[in-house]
């Protein structure tokens, strides 16, 4: 059943190595369902498209969009708005595009010792509020967008993905 404030999720699978990690999808699901609960921007009606892939797939992205030509872990694509108004019964508006790279994602979570889900539900949730107009260029912003990641976390269990770093800035 889905929540009406909810946006429709598609998750897309295009690297094989996501197959030892069966519960992905709905990792990646529920983490945006917190986070669409989380905030105010109206999401109901609106698409997100998440491709589960390699960090070969991922390095071609943030070569040609980002100009970096190595792997990252996550990347958000929000998608441009049209100028009118959404109305019911208008296609579902697309929010954006996530990408996370596999390998990337399992060596952050080895190495910071933290479970597989809850990594992947970070990532989820980080790439989601990059969708609806938050980010971290500045340290305010930054800020901002670490302690609503943190409050979206614990929402589903999921300890502070900041407390490590406390006080290495």
């Amino acid at each position: 059943m889905s929540h009406p404030n909810l946006p429709i999720t598609e998750v897309l699978v295009v690297a094989d190595c996501w197959q030892s990690e069966p519960d992905a999808e709905a990792v990646i699901q529920r983490a945006i369902a917190a986070a669409a609960e989380s905030v105010d921007e109206d999401v109901a009606d609106a698409e997100v498209a998440v491709m589960l892939t390699d960090d070969a797939g991922i390095r071609t992205l943030n070569s040609n969009w980002r100009g970096m030509d190595k792997p990252t872990n996550v990347l958000s694509f929000p998608a441009l708005q049209g100028e009118g108004e959404w109305k019911p019964g208008d296609a579902p508006r697309m929010l954006g595009d996530i990408a996370i790279a596999f390998e990337t994602m399992r060596r952050e979570a080895n190495e910071e010792h933290k479970p597989f889900d809850h990594h992947l539900s970070h990532l989820a949730v980080h790439g989601f509020l990059h969708l609806i107009g938050y980010d971290h260029e500045n340290d305010d912003d930054a800020e901002d967008m670490e302690a609503l990641e943190t409050e979206i976390l614990a929402h589903l269990g999921i300890p502070d993905p900041y407390a490590d770093r406390a006080g290495t800035h």
